[in-house]
């Protein structure tokens, strides 16, 4: 069955980007998460209603971290300002493989090319995004952000922040090293964290002494965070676009998977700047 969408001559004109994941049966988990859980409660055969029962973390596939996720006393979903999900920003090209940290130079650099204001919404596309799977190379081998990124965006006053990786974090700045809740059993992947010892020759809590503090440095100015991203990232890298993202207005919520999408209009009929219409 093919469908014919209506769409209003001015709409067809904008191009959209879907920048999330497929969420669905079977979605990577974050390693100390449950699976999600999708029950049929109705289908067509017996009702012809279909109806779904979903159990899961909202920290799954493409989702916000809202401050208060981390930071006592900072803003939850329901406290964090509806324009605060829509506006303009870029996405920086910043490539990186196994471990390796995205510093505050790399975001400098990369800001040259696709300058970053104060307000705007910044993705990093570290192509990670690739080899997104339920997988040890994508959790556990990740590239990531570090404190002196967390800094960067901090300073300057971007009001969003996104990564194509599994965390605001590198992984070993998070629990997956001997970080938090796992640092008395060295880390939630122990034998990830002697293979990088192994392969580096350094102590893992040498190069990253301090559990998140990205996610510490964005979170504690009121900088919301987007992990996971992905879909069409590629297409719209080194480009200043329009962003949406409305998690539920869930009370007191820490967390919500999201669409997150990009939008370009050739036309200007829709076009922003610096957040406004």
């Amino acid at each position: 069955m093919s469908w014919t969408w209506p769409v209003s001559p001015k709409e067809s004109e904008i191009q959209f980007f879907d920048l999330s994941h497929p969420w669905g049966h079977g979605v990577p988990a974050w390693p100390y998460f449950e699976d999600v859980k999708i029950e049929r409660l109705h289908g067509m055969a017996k009702s012809r209603v279909l109806t779904q029962k979903i159990t899961t973390v909202m920290h799954s596939g493409t989702h916000i971290d809202a401050p208060g996720h981390v930071i006592e006393g900072t803003p939850l979903l329901h406290e964090i300002p509806l324009h605060n999900f829509f506006g303009t920003g870029v996405v920086l090209d910043i490539p990186k493989g196994k471990w390796e940290v995205v510093t505050a130079e790399d975001l400098e650099e990369a800001s040259k090319k696709t300058p970053v204001r104060a307000g705007d919404i910044v993705l990093v596309n570290t192509g990670w995004h690739h080899k997104y799977a339920d997988s040890a190379e994508y959790y556990a081998y990740s590239p990531g952000f570090y404190k002196e990124a967390g800094e960067w965006f901090a300073a300057k006053g971007v009001k969003a922040v996104g990564t194509d990786t599994q965390a605001l974090d590198h992984p070993l700045a998070t629990a997956i090293g001997p970080h938090g809740p796992s640092e008395a059993t060295g880390g939630l992947l122990p034998w990830a964290c002697r293979e990088y010892e192994e392969e580096t020759g350094r102590k893992v809590l040498d190069d990253f002494p301090e559990w998140e503090p990205c996610h510490r440095a964005i979170l504690s100015k009121g900088i919301y965070g987007f992990e996971n991203v992905g879909g069409d990232i590629d297409a719209v890298t080194g480009k200043r676009v329009t962003f949406a993202a409305f998690p539920w207005r869930w009370v007191g919520g820490d967390g919500c998977i999201v669409r997150l999408v990009a939008m370009i209009d050739p036309t200007g009929e829709y076009r922003l700047e610096n957040g406004q219409a």
